[in-house]
């Protein structure tokens, strides 16, 4: 049955508006703009900033647009010049607890306060400073800096925190004028059970949320000529880090985005879809093998350092149907400071791994302890010490900071000429290319593990029933007459519906792919803003057309990997694999 329609008049003009439909909404389908910093649909109304006011005849207050639904018959006026004073007090109020530091914000040039108030005409602020909780920066967490002066209690953080992730890491505390957006025990980030996914990054409207950078470091390193200094870009950044210089989303940049690197001056500017391909000839096999001897299923893939520490928080039971593989990040680290080192001859103390990722977890991730493989394989030939000790992946860059870097240095990103990757850790196929779309590991995975189970070419490569946005896919695939029942889950909350089948001991499925932020990596916390689902699917196409355009398309035919193979690691699962690509999760 259609959608019951209401006549509504809005600003003199009539219109058919669905039943159920809010003002906000309405306005926004028709090209009204209302301004709003706590909305999110279908996420946040929590009507908390009071600037989308308007006013309805025969209503005496102005009503919030946001929460207000149509009905049959209302007329509306979206800008009197009541509604135009109310709001710009109520902006004003805003502006006036919030610190003037904007020229060092790290949200100086996205910030959705500065530019609302700005279109909104605001050009003082007739009220003294309002007396707010003036409270420390949070720098617990490794991942993300959390600044409650910034905050303008939109609730939008909270909202996705609990809503999309299913986490409830933070939450609005106190009343009144004490209230605060905070964690348990006002602890800090980094001393609750925050995942570090950076969701919340990308729905604030203020600096109140910033991810942790180590770019001053970065930039000592490049300049330190005893140091070889590589960095490895991640799938999902060539489809985004166009978007900080103005291009469009969606926009392939790899050739313009490995020009500028080289421009940073990286020694070597490899790619991660190397170290993809490496995961899906680990990761596959290790589906095959746990398939053939009947070993602990579903297999769940453990590329998503958030979903990673998701798990070990909220269902440790199940860290034994986690991958073993380390994340393609991880793997490149180790490699480069093993096989890469020992192929060049160079020592694995004088090189620096960058990785530049669309993630704020990946700075996590790079943190772990047992992420230092590359130390214990040369502890006992270069007679290291504790004091001697390194990690794999020394910085984390976001394509938020990357993006930063190269505007500080001058460079005309969308004018550079496209250049390649370094070889041999820059050689990649299409398989790892969509490790950046929900959907794209599981369909890499299966690319591989279909021709090495039976032996033929794939009679259809493209895995298209694990594509697309839904929050959960299922599919069933036949291998040689073996019936594999898979499913895809993207964002925690729709990931608590298979993890409770497994953890009730009811799951039908031999393979899961997790991925903790909405659309996969592509809507990752550290990507360009803003990110949406409408941007998310046109990172998402772009991903899959570079999938297209590869002349090699699965993962075991990755001629650098099979190098690697031959040349060093031996075999997939085997003991030197076992040592650098493979690692163990804790119970939190």
């Amino acid at each position: 049955m259609a959608d019951k329609l209401f006549q509504v008049k809005i600003d003199g003009k009539n219109y058919e508006i669905a039943a159920g439909t809010s003002i906000l909404k309405a306005c926004q389908d028709i090209g009204i703009a209302i301004p709003t910093l706590c909305y999110l649909e279908g996420v946040s109304e929590a009507a908390a900033c009071s600037l989308c006011l308007v006013e309805i005849k025969g209503v005496k207050p102005l009503m919030r647009a946001c929460v207000t639904k149509v009905r049959d018959g209302m007329e509306v006026n979206t800008f009197s010049a009541r509604v135009n004073k109310a709001r710009k007090v109520n902006m004003e109020l805003l502006l006036a607890g919030h610190p003037k530091d904007c020229f060092v914000c790290d949200r100086n040039q996205d910030c959705e306060l500065r530019r609302m108030a700005f279109e909104m005409g605001i050009r003082e602020v007739r009220f003294p400073k309002v007396t707010t909780l003036e409270t420390e920066v949070d720098i617990s967490s490794p991942s993300i800096i959390r600044d409650p002066n910034k905050c303008i209690l939109c609730r939008r953080c909270v909202s996705v925190c609990s809503a999309i992730q299913a986490v409830h890491a933070i939450d609005a505390v106190g009343r009144g004028k004490q209230t605060k957006i905070s964690t348990y025990g006002d602890k800090g980030l980094g001393h609750v059970a925050c995942i570090n996914c950076g969701q919340c990054l990308l729905v604030c409207p203020t600096g109140a949320l910033t991810e942790q950078t180590k770019v001053s470091d970065i930039w000592r390193a490049l300049t330190d000529p005893k140091k070889i200094v590589m960095v490895e870009t991640a799938p999902a950044v060539r489809a985004a880090i166009g978007e900080e210089f103005g291009l469009e989303p969606g926009t392939l940049a790899t050739g313009k985005m490995v020009a500028a690197l080289r421009r940073l001056g990286f020694n070597k500017v490899f790619d991660t879809q190397f170290s993809a391909d490496l995961t899906i000839l680990e990761e596959g096999h290790e589906l095959i093998e746990r398939i053939k001897n009947k070993g602990v299923l579903p297999l769940i893939t453990s590329c998503s350092p958030g979903w990673i520490k998701f798990a070990e928080h909220f269902y440790p039971g199940i860290l034994k149907n986690l991958s073993t593989c380390k994340s393609p990040q991880q793997m490149f680290g180790a490699i480069a400071k093993t096989y890469y080192a020992e192929k060049m001859k160079v020592d694995p103390r004088d090189i620096v791994v960058v990785s530049i990722m669309p993630c704020v977890a990946k700075k996590f991730e790079a943190d772990r302890p047992e992420m230092d493989s590359a130390f214990h394989y040369w502890k006992d030939t270069l007679k290291l010490k504790p004091e001697d000790h390194f990690k794999d992946v020394d910085f984390v860059l976001t394509t938020r900071e990357a993006g930063r870097m190269v505007r500080e240095a001058g460079i005309d990103f969308v004018h550079l000429p496209d250049e390649d990757f370094d070889a041999p850790l820059g050689v990649s196929t299409g398989a790892a290319v969509i490790f950046g779309a929900t959907g794209g590991v599981m369909e890499a995975a299966l690319r591989t593990a279909y021709e090495v189970l039976t032996g033929n070419p794939l009679p259809k490569i493209d895995f298209e029933s694990v594509r697309g946005l839904k929050g959960i896919k299922t599919a069933e695939v036949d291998i040689n007459g073996m019936k594999v029942k898979i499913a895809v889950a993207h964002s925690l909350g729709h990931a608590r519906v298979l993890l409770d089948e497994i953890k009730e001991g009811r799951s039908p499925y031999a393979f899961i792919e997790i991925m903790t932020c909405p659309g996969g990596c592509i809507g990752g916390g550290g990507q360009p803003l803003p990110t949406n689902t409408v941007v998310r699917q046109k990172r998402i196409d772009a991903i899959y057309r570079e999938d297209k355009n590869k002349q090699l398309r699965k993962s075991h035919e990755n001629p650098a990997v099979l190098a690697l193979y031959n040349e060093f690691l031996g075999k997939p699962l085997g003991e030197k694999s076992h040592h650098l690509l493979h690692t163990t999760y804790v119970k939190r």
